[in-house]
């Protein structure tokens, strides 16, 4: 069995690459297929095995969808907010230093999170059953304090107005019947599209991408991003509805005002925390709040410690694949965006991602796709913060616990 589980890992990796990559084909998908072609699979292998593969594409992603998110401006529900300073920081030609501050994100949270799973195993079941009730009001109270936030009155009106208008937006879209991929659409015109069309009218140019060590994190800050990312990835997998996307925002209340830097390294780290989390919230509580996790449980129904110990090590060693597959490969994007014109390649990116819409989403998902880009526009225009462009997810959250 041994064998049959490093193979699992080594596939994992190179399917959690492709997903990683690939705007619109994510993780759930490639794991339902799994389950729904397992009777067959589990005549040459075992469910550990495949398990294991799961686990291992899963957290692979987390440390490459940063990588699609960084250069193409193709955000995933889990990466949207890295979107704004992971393309500042291209545009300073930073692009693989950005991809490698979520990356050292992701792998350092894995390491702590794995190291602390004693404790997350005794406290889950003490967090679950106290804060259950009350996951809408505080992020209600997150919403509230996004507004407040903002220089002045004027500035506090139209960060209301982005509320009102993304929250609507999502409200409209998650009630839509038979929408495939939804997100897509949706988070694609608010962070990305819309960043493409103010470069282009800007007249941006792309500098030269560089691969050199020159970024500097004060250690300080460092702590302060791994906390933050460890406390907000582990309420994603303890709370239902609550997502990656929703959790960024909760941490970047909650850590204060933090350079650049630190916010991708908390950024990178949520994700991968939430996939460690969601496999002790299988084991403690009985419930998994991630999709790829649910066919884990689908497959084997429960999980016992030495199960649990096995699937941290197979995803401790997929970290550890990933950190360097998702570092080379930026290099290899870097290295590509050089060759291009950047308006050029900003209007391939924008079709790329509007044939992606039509093929995932259709036309209905094109009309979504042009009304959040619009929306999208109007943080830019009116200078407040994009991040109030997130009530696209919080206000359903908040109105599905409430109602």
């Amino acid at each position: 069995m041994f064998l049959e589980i490093i193979i699992a890992i080594a596939l994992g990796c190179v399917m959690g690459i492709i997903t990683g990559l690939t705007p619109g084909l994510h993780i759930n998908l490639v794991a339902l297929i799994l389950f729904s072609i397992s009777p067959i699979l589990l005549g040459y292998t075992n469910v550990i095995a495949v398990a294991s593969f799961i686990i291992a594409m899963s957290i692979t992603h987390t440390f490459t969808d940063f990588i699609s998110a960084t250069y193409l401006g193709a955000p995933a529900d889990d990466t949207a907010l890295a979107v704004l300073p992971a393309h500042r920081m291209l545009l300073e030609g930073m692009g693989h230093e950005a991809v490698k501050l979520t990356v050292i994100g992701s792998l350092l949270c894995l390491i702590l999170t794995i190291i602390l799973s004693p404790l997350l195993i005794i406290i889950v079941p003490l967090i679950f059953a106290y804060l259950k009730d009350y996951v809408a009001w505080l992020l209600l109270a997150v919403i509230i304090f996004m507004i407040l936030r903002e220089e002045n009155m004027n500035k506090k009106f139209w960060a209301f107005i982005v509320v009102a208008l993304s929250g609507i937006l999502g409200l409209i879209v998650f009630n839509i019947p038979n929408l495939k991929d939804p997100l897509l659409p949706m988070l694609s015109g608010l962070f990305g599209i819309s960043v493409l069309i103010l470069s282009l009218t800007q007249k941006v140019t792309l500098p030269i991408q560089r691969t050199t060590e020159m970024i500097k994190v004060k250690t300080k800050n460092v702590v302060k991003a791994l906390g933050s990312g460890i406390f907000s990835g582990s309420l994603v997998s303890i709370f239902p509805g609550l997502g990656p996307a929703q959790a960024a925002v909760l941490a970047g209340q909650i850590v204060g005002k933090i350079d650049v830097f630190s916010y991708l390294i908390l950024v990178g780290g949520i994700n991968t925390v939430s996939m460690i989390m969601s496999l002790i919230t299988l084991f403690t509580i009985e419930k998994a709040r991630n999709g790829s996790i649910i066919v884990v449980q689908q497959l084997l129904q429960s999980i016992d410690v030495n199960i649990l110990m096995l699937f941290l090590a197979v995803a401790l060693i997929a970290g550890g694949i990933a950190t360097f597959l998702a570092l080379y490969i930026s290099k290899v994007f870097s290295s590509i965006m050089n060759r291009f014109n950047y308006s050029i390649l900003s209007i391939l990116i924008i079709a790329f991602v509007v044939f992606m819409v039509l093929y995932f989403s259709g036309f209905v998902g094109l009309l979504i796709l042009v009304v959040a880009t619009s929306i999208g526009l109007v943080p830019n225009i009116v200078e407040v913060s994009r991040s109030n462009s997130m009530a696209c997810l919080l206000i359903q959250i908040i109105l599905l616990n409430v109602l």
